[in-house]
């Protein structure tokens, strides 16, 4: 077994010399290659100077030696040689048709697999030459040949002959681009490095021979030595020196229980490959280091050990040594353009972010995600999870004063808090789990301060973004923006997934609102005495997430309707801020109030809510909702508030449609005594609620805005118009009292009775909608006529037959009595008379003509219908009436006829 061994090794060391030695002895064969592949090139191309010399010759060819009689100029030969008139011979400019197309230049993938393919016998000789070190190790370790510390002190004294070797052929021999012995010295020093990194690791982790301090000097001092001789040698060292030393821990393997002392191990490698990088500007040598540490850490933390505290707080020191070690300095200075100011068009394309904020965005991005991630389940790791997000996102907020580039990185671990709050709750973690354990626990119990640690958590971080906005800069809006918005927005995802009024009671848990809001007044104060009058917004900002938190708390202590009341009062809060100091943007705050408001009157809590909540609380949400629209709509300033204006107006009239159409239904359930949802009338009020909606997104589509926007707003108001009408066809054919008697009969007075409610009240939405929205398309506005006014007239008939019939025998198949069809008849002759009447009093041919054709629609019936039931005098004096009333309007028509003529002639 010993032999074998003793073999195994000769060839793992043996190997990467036996390369060596050829490359050494034939050390002359690569200069020469070199000199004749450019001694062949030069053949194959005629030398500069002779070129233009032969071109110098072509241009003024020598003068022949001529005899005396040719002297003379003969008069063709001058003709031949006369110059041609002046031409301005101009240099050939380079065309783009003309310019070969330049070769795309290989990426770094492609042009590390070409060095690859020409050198990858650097890359085995370093591989075995680090192996050969580690095996050393794990081999005296499995066989008991050496002593433990026999075993160290072999291993480091390889790896310390490994970068001796490396350092005398780069003093012997060189290694410049030219030299055949270009590599081997990174080569050799790489894997004493990773030597000495293994050895260090191995005496702590294997052997327990030193202490994890001394473990951890130890490996700053190899990590030390990484950094001086990555100064003076390739970037090679520094591939095999962190692929080897990240690699390490692998091959040696062992028994240990606790790998936590890996990740501080990891985060040295790490370090020490992003010092290279800041001494010799390799770029890829910090992005390998990172991406190695994420991804080893990662594989440790799945490995089955219970180290996901540990690996959060690893990944938060990467991505703080991330942000130091470019920078050479524990207070960073990073400048140009930041991803968030870049991607909004703040700077030029061509200022775009420089490495190390790239460098800095992609590990806060990683070290977010890996926080989010450990907190699904254990309680000690959501905590500490929480508060590294909490650290994390605090630094980059101090960092971001000096650091201009650094401005948008605090919104990665911003939202990465907030994030795991949710994500823990949703995946009933520990800590929630325990939480809600207090619900049942006894009166004397302490009182559990997990979600009030939350809140303040969020608040510490609100409160640092506002001392941030307070900076000089040009993020000053956006900071006080993150400040007003980050803690009440971690405060409205604990209530949402952590539920504390049922744990804690409801008015202890509407106090943290209380205190949350009062701190937005403060710093409110303190912006309204910073900025001038005429630049507060910052100040608007703190004001408005005050009302928010108050109407939060508010909605704990009370129902759903203060929700929507107090959304609603913060519209008309921002309409006043507005008026006072001129804040164009607080239209954009408007647009988002109407919208939320509007969602909560029509689907949380909705209609349904409407329908069946007591009479005061559907006043105080739904008629405060109108009053603060109309409220807002006065206050908002008239200038260059298109936006806001249109909105609050769509708005108050929807609202206020709403609330009629729901009040009207309230009124006819309780007076009927039955339920109406399923009834004719029930669905005229929801026909009238949904067309009304859909009228509204029709008059919002005036906003001059986005396109997405507009479309949204098309999309909506097909919807809702489609409902509408899905609910008039039902009330119109299904639940219609002309064909059936099933769903309910008619209730009322012959007029005021529950088919106005059924028909006639579309019909006045539509018409309403024809008068207000003077843009509309023609052919919608046509259809929406024509829909309303076939409304009132079946309206109209149903009028005449419950007054005939009664509210019993209303379906058609009851038949009609005479004096019903001579009220029909009676009704298209007053509504031909009125159609007639308005045309000439509005001079109009077109209602002229629909008046006639009414009038025409009656004759037709008196004739083909009515004169079959009279008898006697009353089918003459029928007859009597209908002559002389048709020759009454035969004249007036004629007469009208004649004056549109005349005024044609004049």
């Amino acid at each position: 077994m010993v032999g074998l061994g003793v073999l195994a090794g000769l060839w793992v060391i043996g190997l990467p010399v036996a390369v060596i030695y050829l490359l050494v002895s034939n050390s002359t064969l690569k200069s020469k290659l070199a000199q004749l592949e450019t001694a062949v090139k030069r053949l194959g191309k005629p030398d500069n100077d002779t070129a233009q010399d032969t071109q110098k010759t072509t241009a003024k060819p020598v003068p022949k030696q001529t005899t005396k009689a040719q002297t003379l100029p003969e008069p063709e030969r001058t003709e031949s040689v006369r110059p041609e008139p002046m031409r301005i011979v101009k240099p050939a400019e380079p065309t783009v048709a003309a310019t070969p197309p330049q070769p795309r230049e290989p990426n770094t993938a492609e042009r590390l697999f070409a060095w690859l393919q020409m050198n990858w016998f650097y890359a085995v000789s370093a591989l075995s030459l680090a192996l050969a070190g580690l095996f050393l190790v794990q081999y005296g370790m499995e066989n008991g040949l050496l002593p433990p510390t026999a075993r160290v002190l072999c291993a480091l004294a390889f790896g310390a002959a490994l970068i001796g070797a490396g350092e005398y052929i780069r003093r012997r021999f060189g290694e410049a681009r030219d030299s055949t012995t270009e590599y081997l010295p990174s080569v050799f020093a790489g894997a004493g490095i990773v030597s000495l990194f293994g050895s260090v690791l191995s005496a702590e982790m294997l052997y327990g021979l030193i202490s994890p301090e001394a473990a951890l000097v130890g490996m700053i001092a190899v990590a030390l030595i990484a950094l001086i001789l990555g100064w003076f040698y390739g970037p090679l060292l520094a591939a095999v020196g962190l692929i080897g030393a990240f690699g390490a821990p692998m091959v040696l393997g062992g028994s240990n229980s606790d790998p936590t002392p890996l990740f501080g191990y990891f985060a040295i490698v790490a370090a020490a490959g992003l010092g290279m990088d800041t001494l010799r500007r390799w770029a890829w040598v910090s992005v390998l280091a990172l991406v190695l540490g994420f991804v080893m850490g990662f594989v440790l933390m799945v490995s089955g050990h219970n180290v996901q505290g540990a690996f959060a707080l690893y990944v938060t020191v990467l991505a703080i040594l991330a942000v130091t070690i470019p920078a050479r300095s524990v207070w960073p200075d990073h400048g140009g353009a930041a991803l968030v100011s870049f991607a909004i068009g703040h700077f030029k394309a061509e200022e775009r972010p420089q490495f190390p904020t790239l460098l800095a965005a992609g590990t806060v991005a990683a070290a977010s995600l890996g926080l989010v991630y450990v907190t699904a389940n254990g309680q000690a790791e959501f905590w500490i999870a929480v508060i590294c997000a909490t650290l994390l996102a605090s630094a980059l907020l101090c960092w971001s004063v000096r650091a201009q580039a650094l401005q948008d990185q605090a919104i990665a671990p911003i939202l990465a808090l907030i994030a795991m709050v949710a994500w823990h709750a949703l995946n009933r973690g520990d800590a929630y789990s325990k939480f809600l354990s207090y619900k049942f626990a006894a009166p004397e119990s302490p009182f559990p301060w997990t979600v009030t640690t939350l809140v303040v958590l969020g608040a510490a971080v609100s409160c640092l973004a506002a001392w941030r906005a307070q900076k000089p800069g040009i993020f000053g809006v956006g900071w006080a923006a993150a400040a007003a918005l980050t803690a009440p927005a971690l405060a409205i995802i604990v209530e949402v997934t952590w539920k504390p009024s049922t744990v804690i009671g409801a008015y202890p848990w509407a106090l943290h609102g209380a205190a949350l809001a009062a701190m937005m007044v403060f710093w409110a104060e303190r912006f309204a005495r910073k900025d001038s009058p005429e630049k507060r917004l910052r100040m608007s900002l703190f004001v408005l997430s005050a009302l928010s938190c108050i109407s939060f708390a508010l909605v704990m202590i009370f129902s759903a309707a203060a929700l929507t009341a107090a959304l609603a009062v913060t519209v008309v809060v921002a309409a006043a801020l507005d008026r006072k100091f001129n804040l164009p943007a607080m239209s954009y705050f408007i647009a988002a109030g109407v919208v939320t408001i509007g969602y909560r009157l029509v689907a949380d809590p909705g209609l349904d809510w409407a329908f069946d909540t007591a009479l005061w609380e559907l006043l105080l949400s739904h008629g405060g909702a109108v009053a603060t629209f109309v409220a807002a709509l006065f206050i908002l300033p008239r200038n260059n508030r298109i936006t806001a204006r249109i909105m609050l107006d769509s708005a108050a009239w929807s609202a206020g449609g709403i609330l009629i159409s729901i009040l009207l239904f309230r009124y006819l359930d309780a007076a009927l005594g039955e339920q109406g949802t399923l009834s004719h009338w029930a669905m005229g009020i929801y026909a009238a609620i949904w067309l009304g909606l859909a009228l509204a997104q029709v008059q919002r589509l005036d906003i001059q805005g986005h396109r997405l926007m507009w479309m949204v707003r098309v999309v909506l108001g097909a919807v809702f118009g489609l409902i509408g009408l899905g609910a008039l066809a039902l009330g119109v054919i299904v639940f219609s009292p002309l064909l059936s008697s099933y769903f309910g009969k008619v209730a009322g007075a012959p007029v005021f009775n529950t088919l106005a409610v059924s028909l006639l009240l579309p019909a006045v939405v539509l018409a309403i909608g024809v008068w207000r929205l003077q843009t509309l398309p023609r052919l919608l506005s046509l259809a929406m006529k024509g829909l309303a006014g076939g409304l009132t007239i079946l309206w109209i008939f149903s009028v005449i037959r419950h007054f005939w019939q009664g509210a019993g025998a209303m379906p058609l198949d009851r038949g009609m009595s005479q004096p019903e069809l001579y009220s029909y008849t009676i009704a298209l002759l007053i509504a031909g008379a009125g159609l007639f009447y308005q045309s000439l009093a509005r001079k109009s041919s077109v209602m002229r003509k629909a008046g006639l054709a009414v009038i025409g629609l009656a004759v037709a019936k008196v004739f083909l219908i009515d004169i079959s039931g009279l008898e006697g005098l009353t089918r003459v004096f029928s007859l009597l009436v209908l002559g002389l009333s048709l020759a009454g309007l035969a004249w007036l028509n004629r007469w009208a006829q004649v004056q549109d003529t005349n005024k044609n002639d004049a």
